[in-house]
């Protein structure tokens, strides 16, 4: 009976499973995904479980920034581009781009977990990046010149971070350029010196994440709008999306997606 009972309950528990991943029964072939890698944790969690259920189905994702993504899914390259940033009116229209927004993100300032920094004015910020000043002791702190860090010109979270977080400022030519939201994580952790920015949905406590103009960066003040530099993650494709594409797309839109959203420290969109 107990034998029974188990194997009436595991059964139970994979239906209900596989129900989650109806969305891509029937559905087989490969789906290619590039571009901004804020995305990329939230994806693998969700390309794990479609491929272990569906072997049928093959997906690989790769970065190159949001830029990299939309000239690739313009040119028929991949079938999905990751976009930290909405796509411009002439990419759009240069390649009939369709986007869909499935998750909300803050970009936070960050520093060395032991750097003297906790908050920011954005006048303060404004002058950092742009190198008018370059060391703490003309914040008013011990440490030597600031080292600044950035992304590169295809980067989504660049864009959104000059766009909202400096106000359309520009940013010094001595600053070191890192490839990823990674990357960055990686080059601020080991350097005392340290400063730049990084998408909320991957910070962690090898960094430390400034206030800025006394707002600090947190889901919260994110969703009631305090903190400004935030963002959404983009999903686009060449024309509508084909049926696996689309198939993705709406699974990482659904109540289950929003889950694993929530997870990664994202902020799933309103319905």
């Amino acid at each position: 009976m107990k034998k029974v009972l188990l194997l009436v309950c595991f059964v139970g528990l994979l239906s209900l499973h596989a129900s989650d991943l109806d969305i891509f029964k029937g559905l087989g072939g490969s789906l290619n995904i590039a571009g901004g890698t804020a995305h990329v944790e939230c994806e693998k969690e969700v390309v794990k479980k479609i491929m272990q259920a569906y072997p049928a189905i093959n997906i690989t994702i790769a970065g190159g920034g949001s830029g990299v993504g939309i000239k690739q899914v313009s040119e028929g390259l991949i079938d999905i581009a990751n976009s930290g940033r909405a796509p411009k009116a002439e990419e759009v229209h240069r390649a009939n781009l369709k986007s869909f927004v499935f998750a909300i993100d803050g970009i936070g300032i960050v520093v060395n977990p032991k750097s003297p920094l906790s908050n920011l004015i954005t006048t303060q910020l404004i002058d950092i990046f742009s190198g008018k000043v370059k060391t703490f002791e003309e914040l008013g702190f011990k440490g030597g010149e600031i080292n600044l860090y950035v992304r590169d010109s295809s980067s989504g979270t660049q864009d959104v971070f000059v766009e909202k977080g400096i106000n359309k400022g520009v940013i010094s030519d001595k600053a070191k350029v890192v490839a990823s939201n990674a990357s960055m994580k990686t080059a601020i952790a080991n350097d005392l010196n340290a400063i730049g920015f990084v998408s909320l949905g991957v910070a962690d406590d090898s960094v430390k994440l400034l206030c800025i103009d006394d707002v600090c960066p947190t889901i919260d003040n994110v969703v009631n709008g305090k903190y400004k530099v935030s963002r959404g993650l983009y999903l686009i494709t060449k024309g509508e999306p084909k049926p696996l594409a689309k198939a993705f797309i709406d699974y990482l839109q659904s109540p289950k997606g929003a889950d694993i959203v929530k997870k990664h420290g994202f902020i799933a969109p309103k319905k």
